[in-house]
């Protein structure tokens, strides 16, 4: 029985970039995090998923779904979207999660080929939020540098935050902190 989930499981990751158009992995000092987006850049839609292990037993997954389209900040080739974040996470003895609205946005810098700089912001007040969440705030900011037309390498900071939903208690950083890491493209 076990070797047929272990070759179920290497049939799904091998059939992953048919199916992705991006994979993301990124760290921080207290976190791993992997990303897969299905459609790139040129099209009208942006659907993608994730999976965060935050040091401590804490799992975070999220689920963005934007429209998209290509724009220019003065003459700066620009891709943004504007949609939601699903995210839920569970710790030991609290859970949570929430429905951020929010957008994306990337500005290439042609003078450098290969130059990026983006950033995200998506919220979710108490309406949204559900479990011990009462709110939430997810951010991310990156420069990035294509090295090889397929593939990237960033760094940035990420900051996703959650205020819980007992009398008096304190806002929870899920995960935070300056990250870095590599896109692939398929």
């Amino acid at each position: 029985m076990k070797i047929t989930r272990v070759s179920a499981l290497a049939l799904s990751l091998a059939a992953a970039p048919v199916l992705a158009s991006d994979l993301d992995l990124s760290l921080t000092n207290d976190s791993v995090k992997g990303q897969v987006n299905f459609f790139g850049s040129q099209e009208e839609l942006q659907m993608g998923a994730g999976y965060t292990y935050h040091e401590g037993s804490r799992h975070i997954i999220n689920a963005d779904f934007h429209a998209q389209g290509r724009t220019a900040l003065g003459n700066l080739p620009t891709t943004a979207g504007i949609g939601m974040r699903g995210v839920g996470w569970d710790d030991d003895d609290v859970d949570g999660g929430a429905i951020g609205l929010g957008g994306f946005a990337t500005v290439n810098i042609p003078t450098v080929p290969g130059l990026s700089f983006g950033g995200s912001l998506h919220y979710a007040p108490s309406i949204l939020s559900f479990g011990d969440s009462d709110d939430m705030t997810s951010v991310e900011l990156r420069g990035s540098y294509r090295v090889i037309r397929n593939a990237e390498v960033f760094a940035g900071y990420r900051y996703l935050n959650t205020e819980l939903d007992f009398s008096g208690s304190p806002d929870v950083n899920l995960d935070e902190g300056v990250l870095a890491g590599i896109k692939i493209f398929f």
